[in-house]
């Protein structure tokens, strides 16, 4: 024989048990019901039930002629908190309804039975309006309430929208039930409780599209300090008359080479520069730079709603942008980029962050303290690559490069054809400029860049095909005395993945030397001596905890196509790595 006990417990601790109406006796199953004589079965069954038992019965069978009274009041309270937007939090679970309400609690819930009902408080046809039991019209600001799942509890989720804020303010209840089963076997019976726990909480929930938007725009090849040009003064903003000040954070290597133009730009409309010079090594992209930035806008006194200029290579784009996110809890800036990394990458998206060492562990970790924050404007001109040497035009193909792999083929085929021409002529190439083919280059990997970016700033989604090559470099930049820059680290970590793509099957020896190929072009390190197996594995342990428990690293399927895989095994890096080693890394070609 078996007993089946339903209880309901409500997160204000209130409970009660209800005896479910079956009795099990071998294989048959009766249900309670009137009846005009008792089955001898059943009295037989009464008789050898002990007396606890018994009156738990008698206690369910008596709780049942109030069940009718019980769903009346219901019934009511559910109408009245229908005309009311200050509903009460409902406390116990019952057993023949979804809840029971305590008047001494305020908050918006929907009433329906069961909380899940299709329409979610529409009408019967779903329209937008109701008719209550008065058949009065109810405006749908008054009503419209949105119904959801809260994907980490399960909780049942109301929101009802407040009057002044209908489109951002919510409030809400949330409700979770929960179950527990004990099962208890005497020499006469097997008792199963199920406990039901239900608890419920309220709150507001505040939502609100940050409106993004900025320009990305090309400046005619060498012209952005010119006189006539004004498209630097015009992104510094509409200021009013007689406010003839503006600020600007400037690469110490820029300022060498462009100190007096910047100047003498600024000079001949009548306005004052004041100048912030820093150092753009990634030595120098520390928190202490931000500091550096922020004492010198807190003397300048920057008005909240006037932007700041950003002149310099990446890593000043970068120093920049955190203080800009600090200052005043955010000032707008315009990043001016004057190396070929920055153009197609630091530039473009909304990142910002320095490196930070850990007073705890003692190691210094990459980009680990940063924001999303995005520039008022960019303002792109190639011009500034002449003035980079072989070594650091390189260095930025290494990203353009990345690119290609993962997104592009007529990226990769450009380079390709032109990557040599292009180190060796700092882009300046005529006949390339006038083909085009340089200018190409540039703008395919700006919009590659974009479009992988622009759908997904915040990074919502981690499964990136833009992380190649930044599964492995971040650990090889930060190796103690590594003579490696950032361009140049991702590409030995994008060939590295080459090969693992190849030991998968998933590219064959042809493409695997035609890609060493193009990188030796382009004259790009393909391999490292600091790349061992225990930096490889640290890698991808740092991947999973920077990619939310998962490697999620990006590998080719062929050039321009790639997947994100999240198995890699220290087998298969010790595999690749002896496969590293057959290449001639020292030579042009292979």
């Amino acid at each position: 024989m078996t007993i089946k006990v339903n209880r309901s417990v409500s997160s204000f601790g209130v409970s009660h048990d209800e005896v479910k109406r079956s009795v099990q006796i071998g294989d048959d199953e009766c249900e309670f019901k009137t009846l005009s004589v008792v089955p001898e079965s059943v009295a037989e069954m009464w008789e050898s039930l002990s007396p606890d038992v018994r009156a738990v019965l008698v206690a369910s069978e008596l709780k049942r002629s109030n069940t009718h009274t019980q769903h009346q009041r219901r019934h009511q309270q559910r109408q009245q908190f229908d005309r009311s937007d200050s509903c009460t939090t409902p406390t116990v679970m019952s057993p023949s309804s979804s809840l029971t309400v305590s008047s001494d609690q305020n908050s918006s819930l929907d009433t329906n039975e069961g909380g899940d009902d299709e329409g979610g408080g529409e009408g019967e046809d779903g329209s937008d309006d109701y008719d209550d039991d008065d058949g009065d019209v109810h405006p749908p600001l008054a009503r419209k309430k949105r119904h959801e799942k809260c994907p980490a509890s399960g909780a049942d989720v109301v929101l009802s929208p407040l009057e002044r804020a209908p489109d951002n303010v919510y409030a809400f209840t949330k409700t979770r039930t929960s179950e527990k089963t004990d099962i208890v076997v005497t020499s006469s019976a097997t008792i199963t409780t199920i406990t039901k726990v239900v608890s419920t909480s309220r709150g507001w929930r505040n939502v609100f599209a940050l409106p993004i938007s900025y320009d990305v725009n090309m400046v005619a090849h060498g012209t952005l300090f010119d006189a006539n040009n004004t498209q630097l003064l015009d992104s510094t903003g509409v200021h009013p008359e007689g406010y003839n000040t503006r600020f600007a954070v400037v690469d110490s290597a820029i300022y060498d080479l462009y100190g007096d133009r910047i100047r003498g730009y600024f000079e001949s409309r009548g306005i004052k520069l004041t100048t912030c010079v820093i150092d753009g090594g990634e030595a120098d992209k520390r928190p202490k730079a931000v500091d550096t930035i922020l004492d010198e806008l807190c003397s300048y006194k920057l008005r909240r709603r006037e932007p700041f200029l950003a002149i310099g290579g990446g890593c000043v784009l970068d120093i920049a942008g955190m203080a800009a996110c600090l200052y005043r809890r955010g000032v707008p800036f315009v990043r001016v980029p004057t190396t070929l990394l920055a153009i197609v990458d630091a530039s473009v998206g909304v990142k910002n962050g320095v490196d930070y060492c850990c007073q705890r562990t003692n190691e210094t970790y990459k980009n680990r303290i940063g924001s999303f924050y995005a520039p008022s404007s960019c303002l792109l001109d190639p011009g500034f690559i002449a003035s980079q040497d072989a070594r650091n035009i390189s260095n930025g193909l290494g990203e353009v490069l990345k690119l290609a792999l993962v997104r592009s083929s007529d990226l990769f085929e450009l380079l390709e054809a032109h990557g040599r021409t292009l180190v060796e002529s700092r882009f300046e190439d005529e006949s390339l400029k006038s083909s085009g083919v340089s200018g190409r280059i540039i703008d395919l990997s700006i919009q590659i860049m974009l479009e992988e970016l622009g759908p997904n700033l915040w990074e919502s989604k981690l499964d990136r095909c833009v992380d190649y090559g930044h599964t492995f470099s971040k650990l090889l930049e930060m190796v103690p005395g590594a003579d490696i820059m950032h361009g140049e680290a991702v590409n030995v970590d994008g060939f590295f993945c080459v090969v693992l793509s190849y030991l998968r099957g998933y590219i064959d020896m042809s493409t695997v030397r035609r890609i060493f190929n193009c990188m030796k072009m382009l004259n790009l390190p393909t391999n490292s001596s600091d790349l061992n197996l225990e930096l490889a594995w640290q890698s991808c342990k740092d991947a999973i905890e920077h990619r939310h428990g998962e490697q999620r690293i990006p590998l080719i399927t062929e050039i321009g196509e790639s997947i994100c895989v999240s198995d890699i095994t220290e087998e298969e890096l010790t595999r690749a790595l002896v496969m590293m080693g057959q290449f001639d890394h020292t030579s042009e070609l292979c």
